[in-house]
Parts: C-alpha cells; structure tokens; sequence
C-alpha cells in the first residue's frame, strides 16, 4: 500500500468535508463500520472538486492523463508528491470520481481512517481567536522622552491596531494578494487550491499552498506550520470551524496584525513605521500594496535587496486589486507612477538597560498592567540612558581592573574570530562584486563593524588582532584593529595570553591615550616615533577580559525614588539575576548607620566616648547574666560559645573612640558597645531598638534576632538598602524606588506613580538623620572611603566589608543622588568565595562608585553642590559647638564643630570614665571556663562579676580583673553562690 496515497485521501476526507458539509464535519470514524460512509464522502468531495475545475476552465480528465504520459508535467518535482504512483491515483480516480467499480483497489480505507483520525484528534478550541489580542511591543521611553527599548515576545514585534484603523484600499490589497474569494468562501477555497496546483505546474520552484486568510490564520495561531499532511488536516478542519466562531472582519484583523512582513516586523502598523515611517492608518495604496506584496515572500521581495522583485510584486497586486474591481485601471497606473518612498531603517540593537527593562516589567505588574508584551503600551520610565550606559562600563571596567589587580584574571580565549568573514570581503573585493553598501573601509574593519559579539552590553571596544609581529627586537607587540579604523599596539599580562591569540581573533579592549613614542629598529639603527597607526597621539589598547567576580550598581534620586541607573550584573547575556533588586547579600558595616542612628535618636551624641575594648554580650533570652539559659549539657547554664565577643576587621583594639570617630572608621566593637548601655541598658532591649529602625526604613519586614545584625550579618536587597541612605540625605523622608513614572495605551493614560509626600522613617527626627549625615560625611572626608576625601564637601556615605571580604559595599550620596555598589563573587554552590585578604569595600567598591558620581555631574544628572545643611526643623533641636575630633571634648575654639541635640544631656562619658576605663556593665572577656563582666561606676568604683558553670569547687582567689583596674581599688568582697553557679564580686574605690 502506497503511504503517500493514504495520506492524499485522509488529507481529500477532511477537504471534502469542509467543502461539502462544514457545518458537520466529523472528526473520528469507525474503521470498519465507517468504511461505506468515507468512500461516499470521498465522492461527493470529488464532484464538488470537479465542478471547481470547470469553473475554473480545467479538465480534470485531460489534466490526469497528462499525468499518466508525463508525471513531470503535473508535479512530480512537487515536495508533496514525491515517490507517488500516479497509476495507482489514476485507478483511485476512477474509483470515487468516476464511480466506477474497482476489483483491486489502490487504497485501503482502513488505513485511511486511521490516518485521518490520529490526525484529527485533540484539535485546538478555535473559540480562543474569539477577542484575542496578539502579544503587542511596548515602547520604554527614558526619562527625556527618547526611546529607550522596545519590548516584546520574540516572533511578535508588532502593535497591534484594530481593522477600522486600516484603509479600506489597503484592507483590499492583502485580500488580492492572498485570498481573493475571502468573503465567499468557509474557511477553504477549492478555487484556490486548485490555482495553487497550476501555479505550481508552471514554476515548482516556487510553491504554492493555497492557504486562504482563514487557514494562515489558524496555521500561524493554533496548530503551527510543519509542512505535514496532518498539520494540513487540522489545519482545514480547524478553518472550517473558524469561520462558524468568527466574522470575516475579525479573522482579517487577526490576519492583518499577525502576518510576518519583513524588517523585523509582523502586523500592518508595525511594518507601516518600519518601512515607510508612519502609522497604518496614513499608507496610500500604493504603501498598502507592496506591503500586501511581501506578504508571498518577505526575504525574496524585499525592497531593500531585491527593489525589481518588489516592484514587480507591486504591480502584481495592483492588477489583481483591478481585477477584482478593487480600484480603477487609472488609479492602478497612478500608483505604479508613484512608487512608495522607504525610510532608511535598522533593526535596532539595544546594548544596555536590559536589567533595567526587567525590572520595569515586574514593576508594571504590580501596578496593575499584567504584561508588557500583552498590548502595546508607551512606559515613561525615569532611567537616563547616558548614566545608564556609564553606570555599566564603570561597573565592567571596575570589576575587571579588581580581578587584574589581584591576579585572578582567568584569559580563556577570544570572543569571537571573523577570519572567514574578511576572507569573504577580500573575495568579493577581488571578484568585483559591489558591497551592500559601498564603502572604502578595509575588509577587516567591515567585518569588526559588522561583528555581533556574545556579550552585547559590554562597553569596552572591540579589537581584532591584525598581527602578532615577528618576534624581533622592538617589533614584537601584537597589533589590533578598532572598529574606527586605528591599529594600536595590545597590551597583554602573560605570554599564555599572548599564545593563546591568533589572526583575526576579536577581543575587547581599553583604549588608552599616549603621546609616547615607541622606539623600533629601523635598517639597524634605532629611531623613536608614534605608534604606527594609532592616531595623531599614539595609544594603547589594554586587553579586557571578562571576569568571574559579579557586582552591581544603582542611581537613586533621592526626592523622588526615581531609577536613573541599573547595573544588576557584569553583563546581561552572562547572568540574567538582577543583583540589585533580586537577590540578597550581607551589607556588612554599610548597615552601621542603623545602630549609630538608634543611639543618637535615644539621646546620644555624636561626641560620646565608646570604648574600643573586648565585650562579650550574653545569650539572646538569658536576660543579663545567662543564668536563664538552659543546657543540660552545661549543667543548665549557658555554654561559652554561646556569648558574642565581637572583634575587629585589624583585630586590633583599646582605646576611646567618639561615636563619630568610630562610624567613621567603621570599628565593629565600638558599634557593638552601643548595644550595652547606649541605646538601652539591656544588650537585647538595644537590638530590638536597632531592628525596630530597620523595619521603619524598609530594609527588613522582620529581622533575624542576633547581636551580629549590628554589623550587617543579615542579607539584604541593594534597592532597600540604597533607600535608607536616599532617607539620610532626605532627613528621614524615605524614597520607593521605582523605573516608572507613567504607561500609556492609545494615547490614554493606564497607570502613574502617585506623586504623594515621600513617608517618613519615624523611628528618628530629623535632628538624629543629620547628625548621622554629617558623620557619613566623615566617612568620606577621614575615615574607610577617604581615597575619595577630595569629593568629601559633595559626598557622605559608607564602606561596608563582610566577615572574610565575602562582600564589598560603598554607598553614597550628594543632595540629590545615592549611589550603591556591590562587589562579590556568587555563591551558588553555597561556598563563600573571599574577594581578598586585604580586600574592602573601599577597594573593591569605592573605585566604581567614583566615575558613576563623577558621570552624574559631568552629564548634568545632578548638580555638583554642597552637601546641605541641617534643615529648619532640624537646626530648631540642633545647635554646633567647636570640638577636640580626637577626644570630644567641647572647647572655646577649634577646627571641627559638631552638631550636638539642644534637649539631650552631656552624653560624652555615658559610657566610659573619665579616668580611661569603662562603666559597669561593659563586658571585656571570657575563657574556656567562663565569662567576665565588669568596668567603672559613675562613682569610679571598678565592679566586676564573674560566672563559671563549669567550676565545681572554689578557686583559691577570685579571678582578678583587667590590668588597666589592678591597683586602682580596695578588695570589696567575693561569695559562693548556692547554685553550681560560682558567682565572684569585686571592686573598689580609685585612689
């Protein structure tokens, strides 16, 4: 049994259905009960077929014959019909349209049945056409109003337009050019079909479908387009369906906005603006009918390459729109006179933003507009594109300079190599075939222009490598060609690197200004002049590789929450996870403001004296002295690795630090002592204030219950973050980030962000958020970030290290802008990779920070102004006073004014003596055996108390305390408790 035939008839079964009896096709028979009632259905197609062929002047008879004498003639070279018998067609010819007796028939009608019937199953519901509207592209404008970036589904850039919005004469082309008998036929035209057999008889090298409107519809939207006789079952059946659910009017705005037209666009609108630069709604019909004309092939007509094919095509749906009685015989010869103008066009290439686009589609979502791709909308977005762009090569160029500095520069090889391409140009060039567009660039450097590399977003230059010199005495630099014609010298860091490159290999580049000379032996004397190629001034182009360390940066505006800049990572085709706003890190000491601004909102000020000395804190819920810790391991008492003793990053300590001193240098156990008696007498009562004013400035919706929160254990998102320091700069009004000010759909406004007073982080005045400030601005000006003390008079923030260097932090902020970068490596397989041992946020971070800041005021962003002053309601509690800055003491003239609360009491020896040690309560150490609390009173007696769970007998003397208190009092007294607690007092009066 012949497979093809039994494809042809099950694929016959459903056309003679649609065409006989839509309105009751079947889907499924019977294979052996249905086998009477198939053949009928056969016949009743073929003389319904028959009768198409008169109409359109074909004798079906002679045409089979024909067939018979020479297969070639009638299709044979048909994809289709490849391998058919067409004696045995004949024979079924006979047998259903003929009706004629058959003793050995050629086809086997349980074969058929099934076909039909695996191919007609689970058919798609054509109902979902009913008000369906295709995935649209919206428009993302920057913050000027220029276009930003089109987004859109792939397959689907179109905007989709309703049918009353296109001209009638243009509606009247597609119906010309593709299915003329549209509104007589129900879905399938057997007329047509027949005249795609003839077209096909003439030039085979060309296929015809005879698809109508109403089967591309169906093939494009519902069951694909494999080129399978199933694919066209389902296809008919589904067609006949479409047209009993749809109007005509709404199949031919379906088909209108869906159909593929070229230049990158589907749908009339689309390819409207692209090839004639406006909307549909304004083509002429002369537009309309070369638009109608790609619809047959888009590549093959396309007017930019083939202009005579796409004339030729013009006039072909011109004479066929006349035929039809569409338009006049003057009105056809009036458009072939006025051919349509095309715009220049490019498909445009975006190579930045592409966080940020992310970004704005989930925004949009929660603001109500479920997808961007679902309409075409125009998003008002606040990015600036130009600080958009500087903000990622400042973040690229850092991120490689840290990995070329610490010698983790991992070269593994080029990006690309266009060899094959310039030999092609060479070739051309030789052979004298014209360019596309001509032009007198060296193929090396049309092929570099034309080169689409795999990180598309990464805004270093692109170089090929013209030659790697001949390994003599001064003539042994590599060579590389830039994409605007200089040829620079390459600097590269190993002589791996330098083997690794090969001829035409394309890496990118810094290139870097010189009017150095290079020195070169020249018929054997040695002569100085430029570098060879590289300009007027000479250069050098520095190799970039891409690194394997991530980071990500972020430009808030801080009245606002406007999003001026989005970097979530090295580059958008490497990793797509958007660092700024979708995932968490460890802020490490960038979260110190926090605690420093608890404290000074409960009376603290900025002069007070912290000790710098080992505190151990006791466990979370053991109240002050860890006897309510149960442990039966530990006889019921707390165990020794349960107390926090905090240390440094130098692990250096002693000493005094005012609280200004001590942010400013980011001393961890200064910002730990603030917990014990500066916030609250309670080390647990502390931290809740702390996490209270986290929750407040919406970095945290609840916090993790432990003394390192203080010092940034607890990850968190770079967008919250950045916030809080925009409130810092605001006195405590607190910004929502946000990428989008408004969205519109036809002209009409879908969503805006609410231009409400910003809220207030009410866990501080306004008074406490400036003192804070002007101590950020310490942090620039003396302390971690002070390689930018320069930009101090415009700039406060801070630096923030992670235990270990895991991470690396600096924020900043001017009147107007933050700015926050992050450094790290990613920790997907759950190891915490260390940037460094002597790496720091204000070396990995600081770095990129500075040229996004420097681009913010060179552009124009922000104004370069001084940071402002404290406003009306906080100088009305504030009031300056001159200071000693190491000490904090107040003093008649000085230097350095502080900003001291009108309505806080003298806090300076709060919490340490005035003698140099510390008040009670301050812990400063434990052993193996147990914990030590002790320090001054205000009275200037030492106290001391001592627990050891562990001891069971009494030591022969009480454990002695700090060597800075030996020697300064009289034996007080020391006791056994009851308990298996061993409890010791000590103390005295200073001499």
């Amino acid at each position: 049994m012949d497979l093809i035939l039994v494809k042809i008839f099950a694929t016959a079964l459903a056309l003679s259905q649609v065409t006989t009896q839509p309105q009751a096709i079947k889907t499924h028979f019977d294979p052996a009960k249905d086998q009477d009632e198939v053949v009928q259905i056969l016949r009743s197609g073929c003389a319904h077929m028959k009768q198409a062929f008169d109409i359109e002047s074909i004798n079906l008879d002679d045409l089979i014959t024909t067939a018979l004498d020479d297969p070639k003639a009638v299709g044979a070279e048909i994809k289709a019909f490849r391998g058919l018998n067409f004696t045995d067609l004949n024979t079924a010819y006979h047998q259903f349209c003929k009706n004629e007796p058959i003793a050995n028939p050629v086809v086997d009608m349980r074969q058929v049945i099934d076909f039909f019937n695996n191919a007609a199953a689970d058919l798609p519901d054509q109902s979902i056409l009913k008000g369906k509207r295709l995935p649209s592209m919206s428009v993302v404008l920057d913050g000027n109003g220029r276009n930003f970036a089109d987004v859109f589904e792939s397959g689907n850039r179109r905007i989709w337009i309703s049918l009353a919005d296109i001209p009638e004469p243009v509606q009247k082309a597609f119906v010309a050019a593709e299915d003329r008998r549209f509104y007589q036929h129900h879905g399938v035209d057997e007329r047509g079909i027949i005249r795609a057999f003839v077209g096909n008889l003439a030039d085979p090298r060309r296929p015809q479908g005879g698809s109508t409107i109403t089967q591309q519809v169906v093939k494009n939207l519902l069951v694909g387009d494999d080129v399978t006789y199933e694919r066209k079952i389902r296809e008919m059946i589904v067609a006949s369906r479409l047209e009993s659910t749809l109007g005509k009017n709404d199949i031919l705005g379906l088909y209108l906005n869906s159909a593929y037209l070229g230049r990158g666009s589907w749908g009339v609108e689309m390819a409207a603006r692209s090839y004639f630069g406006k909307s549909a709604k304004d083509l002429t019909l002369p537009e309309g009918a070369m638009l109608a004309g790609l619809l047959k092939g888009p590549n093959y007509y396309n007017p930019d390459r083939h202009p005579d094919r796409a004339k030729e095509r013009l006039a072909y749906v011109l004479e066929r729109m006349q035929e039809d009685g569409a338009i006049s015989a003057a009105q056809k010869d009036e458009a072939l006179g006025a051919p349509p103008k095309l715009v220049a066009y490019q498909l445009p290439r975006r190579d930045t933003g592409f966080h940020f686009v992310d970004f704005v589609g989930r925004e949009a979502k929660a603001d109500g507009v479920a997808s961007l791709t679902a309409r075409s909308y125009t998003v008002h977005s606040t990015i600036d594109a130009q600080l958009q762009r500087d903000t990622e090569a400042a973040l690229q160029e850092g991120l490689a300079r840290y990995e070329l500095s610490t010698g983790r520069m991992q070269f593994r090889g080029p990006e690309a190599n266009i060899g094959d391409a310039i030999r092609k140009l060479e070739s051309d060039n030789r052979a004298g075939i014209p360019a596309a567009t001509p032009t007198a660039m060296p193929a090396w450097q049309q092929a570099l222009q034309a080169a689409r590399l795999p990180l598309y977003d990464v805004h270093w230059t692109p170089a090929v490598v013209l030659s790697k010199g001949g390994g003599k005495k001064g003539d042994e630099a590599i060579r590389v060609g830039l994409p605007d014609g200089h040829i620079l010298p390459l600097a590269v860091w190993s002589g791996a690197i330098r083997r690794g490159l090969g001829p035409y290999d394309v890496v990118y580049v810094h290139v870097v200004e010189s009017k150095a000379v290079e020195t070169r032996s020249v018929d054997g004397k040695s002569k100085s002049r430029p570098s060879s190629a590289s300009g007027p001034s000479g250069g050098q182009a520095q190799l970039r590789v891409r690194p394997t360390v991530q980071g990500a940066a972020l430009v808030l505006e801080n009245k606002t929450g406007r999003i001026l800049a989005m970097a979530g990572s090295f580059s958008y085709p490497l990793s797509q996870l958007n660092r700024v706003a979708q995932s968490q890190r460890q802020p490490g000491s960038a979260m110190k403001p926090l605690t420093y601004l608890t404290a000074l909102q409960h009376g603290l000020q900025p002069n007070t004296l912290v000790p710098n000395e080992p505190l151990t804190l006791p466990p979370i819920g053991s109240g002050t002295d860890g006897r309510d810790v149960i442990s039966r391991d530990y006889g019921g008492y707390a165990r020794p690795q349960d107390f926090w003793s905090p240390r440094n990053a130098d692990y250096n300590e002693g000493g005094l630090f005012t609280m200004r001193r001590g942010l400013e240098n980011s001393i961890n156990v200064v910002t730990a002592h603030l917990l014990d008696g500066g916030i609250s007498g309670s080390p647990e009562k502390s931290l809740d204030a702390v996490c209270a004013t986290a929750v407040a400035a919406r970095i945290y919706s609840e916090c993790v219950r432990y003394y390192p929160f203080v010092l940034g254990a607890q990850p968190v998102r770079m967008i919250d973050l950045a916030a809080f320091y925009a409130a810092v700069a605001n006195e405590g009004a607190l910004p929502q980030p946000h990428g989008i000010d408004s969205i519109e759909e036809n002209g009409q406004t879908v969503y805006e962000y609410p231009k409400t007073p910003l809220p207030w982080i009410g866990a501080a005045d306004r008074a406490s958020f400036y003192q804070l400030k002007t101590m950020l601005q310490g942090v620039v000006a003396r302390g971690t970030a002070r390689a930018i003390a320069g930009l101090s008079p415009y700039v406060a923030g801070k630096t923030g290290t992670t235990e270990d260097a895991v991470d690396g932090w600096f924020v900043g902020f001017t009147n107007d802008v933050t700015v926050a970068v992050w450094v790290g490596y990613d920790n997907a397989n759950h190891k915490r990779r260390s940037l460094g041992t002597n790496a720091t946020g204000a070396r990995v971070a600081l770095p990129i920070f500075e040229p996004i800041i420097q681009a913010i005021w060179a552009e124009r962003v922000a104004p370069k102004t001084l940071l402002s002053g404290p406003s009306p309601e906080a100088r009305k509690l504030l009031v300056d006073a001159p200071i000693d800055y190491a000490t904090g003491n107040r003093v008649a003239t000085g230097n350095f004014v502080e900003h001291f609360r009108r309505d806080a009491d003298d806090t300076q020896y709060q919490l340490a003596s005035r003698y140099g040690g510390y008040y009670e309560g301050d812990a400063w150490g434990y052993n193996d055996q147990g914990s030590f609390w002790g320090g001054y009173n205000r009275n200037g007696q030492w106290i001391g108390r001592s627990y050891y769970p562990n001891w069971r007998s009494l030591p022969p003397q009480p454990p002695q305390p700090p060597p800075a208190a030996r020697g300064l009092f009289q034996p007080w007294r020391w006791s056994d408790n009851p308990s298996p607690l061993r409890e010791f007092f000590w103390g005295g009066r200073v001499n």
